[in-house]
């Protein structure tokens, strides 16, 4: 096997090939934080549609084999940062216009050594072989291939009504305290586990799409609404005797995002969901899933005011305060507040933010919703009564909250808080206006964590402890465990739970430690031990008062377990 020489002059090629790809935001002049880039490397559904290949004369011979192994490796290492037409995301465009001059030992040396600018190691690290390599090179120096569109006529094609509303309970036909149930994401298995909050037994395991992204709750509590990374829609009915699918439906090929409406008179009535591919978000009947409205999101960024073709559908909320959904599109960076009285005459008002929108939260107010501009470091702060931006606030590298953490802090008075991913500082965002008007949407303290590859913060109005974890951490004992604060007393840092070694799992995955999820009560928070697929998994139950393992949560259905989601703290929005 050739080795690729390691000489400087070759290094500084590598560095001068990826500072040679126009960037599609200022990037950052350090070190990618590993964290970061495993995050974004995560697989897509799309590696295994089927597409046509794009041929171009220009470039270097492919047969169609090689392209389509070359076309799976771009979507399941690639096409997060860089998208799926290839130009550019939250990494730099690769689009044949600048990777043909470069020619394919260029980008080969690109690809293998990586660069400063955010760019993988590719091959010196052991992901890819000299082959693929070499394999990436010539595939990116040809046309992207576009995936299908997904509309109206395909959406029904995969509706189905499983139980229809008229058949279903006209009451509550279990034994269940439901609104202490955790819908449990099993992300590798396509299925949810519903765990009892009380007994901590599965009650059901609910077929699903792939890699479950969030579990959404109805205004009412009835119904939990799931999505997969592929788009798939499954609507759960916790009524019935055993709690499970009563309708289902694909609003695309690749998605991350479904909310229902909770605005008084319109508890249950729709549903929404956000597509990654195409880039568009779809309105639903709330008892069936029947697609209704259908709304494209390309459109031109906030900031350069360019034209982009794949504006990512990121998080969506229900607005407590008007008829609305908040729909946070991604590489366009604009939040939009989406009037759901008409759908035939659909309003909509856009607000500028800024750029890669991901996930966020309501203040405690539940007037202010906070969501991350990741790659931007900005928290954007959007009044949902008033239909505008309030604030950019400037904090660390990388913000991912999850929904964040809303407590009252000695000083500033109610805060918001968030994690990174690329780093181990955990911002403070003031958020009281009317006392605390001095702080008010101001990054008003960091504390600092355990290290970067955060993902999720949480606490709960009752409780007076803040966990933060740290499962993308590349430090195996930062990964497996997390670190929690006394709110009371910030200033005296954070203590260590142990959770994978708690769980007392009997072999060596990777145990990642994720998502902390309190119960309905306040009084338990629970944790996802991540390990692969053929390993064993576990949830461990954590005593919020003492800070003492109370259970682990152990069967062998329990398959790759990420987030969990408590129906009643979902519903209302409590975090």
């Amino acid at each position: 096997m050739m080795k690729l020489p390691t000489t400087p002059l070759l290094m500084l090629a590598a560095t001068l090939a990826a500072l040679a790809l126009a960037p599609a935001q200022a990037q950052s002049k350090k070190d990618p934080d590993p964290s970061d880039v495993k995050y974004h490397a995560a697989p897509s559904p799309l590696a295994d549609v089927p597409m046509v290949q794009s041929t171009n004369p220009k470039a270097p011979p492919m047969t169609q084999a090689e392209f389509d192994v070359a076309r799976k490796i771009y979507f399941e290492r690639c096409a997060g940062c860089h998208g799926v037409l290839r130009k550019g995301a939250t990494g730099k465009p690769l689009t044949p216009d600048i990777t043909l001059g470069k020619g394919t030992d260029y980008l080969k040396v690109f690809i293998a050594y990586g660069s400063p600018a955010g760019m993988p190691n590719w091959q010196t690290s052991g992901e890819m072989t000299e082959q693929q390599v070499d394999l990436m090179a010539r595939y990116i120096q040809h046309e992207a291939p576009t995936p299908p569109e997904f509309g109206m006529a395909d959406m029904k094609g995969t509706w189905k009504v499983i139980i229809p509303p008229e058949q279903r309970p006209s009451k509550k036909m279990n034994s269940y305290n439901i609104e202490n149930i955790f819908s449990t994401t099993l992300r590798d298995t396509g299925e949810v586990a519903l765990i009892d909050g009380d007994t901590k037994q599965i009650i059901n395991i609910v077929k699903t799409g792939y890699a479950v992204h969030i579990s959404r709750t109805s205004a009412s509590g009835r119904y939990l609404f799931v999505i997969g990374r592929d788009a798939k829609i499954n609507m759960i009915d916790l009524w019935m005797e055993k709690p499970d699918n009563v309708a289902e439906i694909r609003v695309g090929l690749e998605a991350r995002s479904v909310e229902a409406s909770k605005y008084k008179g319109y508890e249950d009535k729709l549903v929404i969901a956000g597509s990654y591919w195409p880039p568009q978000y779809v309105i639903m009947k709330g008892d069936t899933l029947e697609p209704l409205k259908i709304v494209s999101t390309r459109g031109n960024t906030v900031d350069k005011q360019e034209y982009h073709p794949e504006p990512r559908v990121a998080s969506i909320v229900a607005s407590h305060f008007r008829p609305e959904f908040i729909v946070n599109v991604k590489e366009t960076g604009k939040t939009l507040m989406v009037d759901y009285t008409d759908l035939n005459a659909l309003k909509t008002t856009e607000i500028g933010t800024a750029r890669f929108l991901h996930d966020g939260g309501w203040d405690s107010s539940k007037r202010y919703f906070m969501v991350a501009a990741n790659q931007s470091n900005k928290i954007a702060v959007v009044d949902a009564k008033e239909d505008k931006l309030v604030q950019l606030v400037e904090v660390s590298k990388i913000p991912h909250p999850g929904r964040g953490a809303n407590f009252i802090h000695p000083k500033f008075g109610p805060v918001w808080s968030t994690g990174h991913l690329g780093d181990e500082a955990i911002s403070l965002v003031a958020t009281d206006p009317v006392k605390h008007k001095q702080y008010a949407f101001k990054e008003v303290a960091q504390i600092k964590g355990q290290g970067g590859g955060a993902l999720f913060i949480k606490t709960h109005p009752k409780s007076t402890h803040l966990y933060s974890d740290t499962p993308l951490n590349p430090d195996a004992a930062i990964a497996q465990s997390v670190a929690v604060f006394d709110i009371k007393a910030l200033d005296k840092g954070y203590k260590v739970l142990p959770i994978a070694e708690w769980a007392g799992l009997k072999d060596d995955g990777a145990k990642r430690v994720v998502q902390p999820e309190y119960n309905k009560a306040g009084d338990e928070v629970w944790f996802s031990v991540w390990s692969a697929k053929n390993k064993e998994s576990a949830i461990v139950v954590v005593d919020d008062k003492t800070l003492k393992l109370k259970t682990v949560i152990k069967d062998p259905r329990l398959i790759t377990p990420t987030g969990k989601f408590n129906v009643y703290n979902t519903q209302h929005d409590i975090y």
